[in-house]
């Protein structure tokens, strides 16, 4: 059985795995106690395989990459949650309760199965010694010609790869924890004094920005390019009418799919943060993050606006920041948009409310994550006078106008046209912001953090996502002139790429005393 959906074919099962033919051969050996056990493990293992693969399944169809049998345990749970904020907690409870029965069903009846199969061979000992040999033989011939059908290889020990790939990635996994070590000691800025660090932006209110699943699709996509560059368009003009200029590339984000917090701490941290083992061993360091460096510097107030969190977050201490704002502190009354607890432009106003529009305040960074363009992006709000924001009631009935997310996932095209959608209001909210309230010293800095699931993206392997910076003095967008990025907020398709874990180290370089310096890019 291929483990990927898009292989699931008739085809793929016309083969003869010479797995098979070499475990007919072993249960035939086998005397009558012997092959009752042997079939029962073997049983056990092929549903155990089973299970497997229909994880990788599912893990293909949301992060575009197969289960990780060391680090990927813990995102079970938060697959139950979200199952829990998209359809509620009787429709979390069904899927958990019915995926416990699949697996009980799976692994009995795999051995019940090969059980079967194992008394089968004994009772017909003759024929299955001819019938073993006659495809063993045939095995071997298919095998050596590289006989296909349909460009599908028929003699295949792609099972026994399989497993042997597995283990290998358990080993790599289990040895990535000493890797990740050495390189999060290595940091080119862990020694300079803090009155050396970001001069370049003293007196700036900094606001490095999150928009969910904003990943270069939306740009590149035919089906959704047109429309998204129109909202970029309309929003440069929106900016370059209240003063400000923007300069734009791209960054390559360590995940796709999910797995925001990843991509932020590794865009944070400048190491590349791929799995929860590195997170939690991040988390737990002493390594300075972009954010940690404003703190250290003592110019600034860090705050964070993070509407996507609900509950205790002890890693936040970790990051720098003064003061964390989650969605229950926001003010918001109003109703949850499915996974988004709050939206966007209503994040934004409570950001110029409690910190940004204060009198007589220090020079604010803030990290801000926009989760409204968060899966499954149904229904979503839109945006309406910021004057009508209120306590966020009023966004009741823009979700009872809204879509249903059960019926927008019956097709892949209603979930891209919603995806395109959410990404346009996080991208018309934010820069309405700063039209509004943003002045000569406001500093956006704002980002995709992964690309979407495979059902937008249509399954390619580009892990791409937009950054841009917005500034009105044209100092700060001096400083960076020699990224060669492109003006305006749409990077062109051949605008610098860099791995995520490079911008923290080329930023500071860039707004520190010897901008022209350069910074050694960290290992992934």
């Amino acid at each position: 059985m291929p483990n990927r959906l898009d292989w699931m074919s008739v085809r793929a099962f016309l083969r003869l795995p010479v797995e098979a033919v070499f475990l007919s051969a072993v249960l035939l050996a086998l005397p009558a106690r012997a092959r009752r056990i042997t079939a029962g493990v073997l049983g056990v293992l092929l549903g155990l395989s089973g299970i497997l693969k229909c994880l990788d399944m599912g893990f293909r169809q949301t992060l575009a990459r197969p289960f990780d049998l060391v680090f990927d345990w813990v995102l079970l749970s938060d697959g139950a949650d979200w199952v829990k904020d998209s359809f509620g907690r009787s429709g979390e409870v069904l899927a958990v309760v019915g995926v416990i029965v699949l697996v009980i069903a799976v692994l009995a009846l795999s051995v019940l199965a090969m059980t079967r199969l194992g008394n089968v061979l004994a009772r017909h000992r003759t024929g299955a010694v001819r019938a073993t040999l006659v495809l063993g033989v045939a095995w071997v011939v298919c095998f050596t010609m590289g006989a296909q059908t349909g460009g599908v290889t028929i003699a295949t020990k792609g099972y026994a790869q399989y497993l042997s790939n597995r283990v290998q990635y358990v080993r790599d996994g289990l040895g990535d924890a000493d890797v990740y070590k050495k390189q999060m000691a290595v940091d080119a800025f862990a020694k300079t004094p803090s009155d050396q660090l970001l001069t370049g932006l003293r007196g700036k209110d900094v606001m490095l920005t999150f928009i969910e699943s904003y990943g270069r699709v939306a740009i590149d996509d035919p089906s959704m390019g047109p429309e998204l560059d129109a909202t970029l368009k309309e929003g440069g003009a929106r900016l370059e009418a209240a003063g400000f200029s923007a300069r734009s590339g791209w960054l390559r984000s360590p995940v796709t799919g999910a797995g925001s917090w990843l991509a932020h701490s590794t865009f944070l941290s400048g190491t590349w943060v791929k799995n929860q083992q590195r997170y939690r061993s991040l988390t737990t360091s002493d390594r300075a993050t972009l954010t940690s460096y404003f703190q250290k510097t003592g110019a600034w107030r860090t705050v964070g606006i993070v509407p996507g969190v609900r509950k205790a977050w002890p890693e936040g201490k970790y990051f720098g920041l003064d003061h964390i704002y989650d969605s229950t502190h926001l003010g918001y009354q109003g109703p949850y948009f499915s996974w988004t607890p709050v939206p966007d432009q209503f994040s934004l106003e409570s950001f110029q409310k409690l910190e940004h529009g204060k009198k007589n305040r220090d020079p604010i960074m803030a990290e801000i994550i926009l989760a409204s363009s968060h899966n499954p992006w149904s229904p979503i709000a839109h945006t309406i006078d910021w004057n009508d924001l209120g306590d966020g009631k009023v966004f009741y009935k823009i979700k009872e106008e809204g879509t249903n997310p059960t019926e927008v996932w019956k097709s892949s095209k209603r979930v891209r046209t919603e995806y395109r959608k959410a990404i346009q209001y996080s991208l018309d909210s934010l820069t309405q912001w700063v039209q509004r309230y943003g002045d000569d010293n406001t500093v956006l800095v704002f980002l995709g953090d992964h690309q979407p699931v495979p059902t937008v993206t249509g399954g390619t392997s580009d892990k791409d996502v937009p950054v841009t910076i917005v500034a009105r003095d044209p100092k700060v967008l001096d400083r960076v002139s020699d990224w060669g990025w492109t003006d305006g907020l749409k990077p062109a398709a051949d605008a610098p790429e860099w791995a995520m874990n490079e911008f923290r180290d080329r930023f500071m370089t860039a707004y520190g005393p010897n901008p022209g310096a350069g910074a050694a890019t960290t290992s992934r």
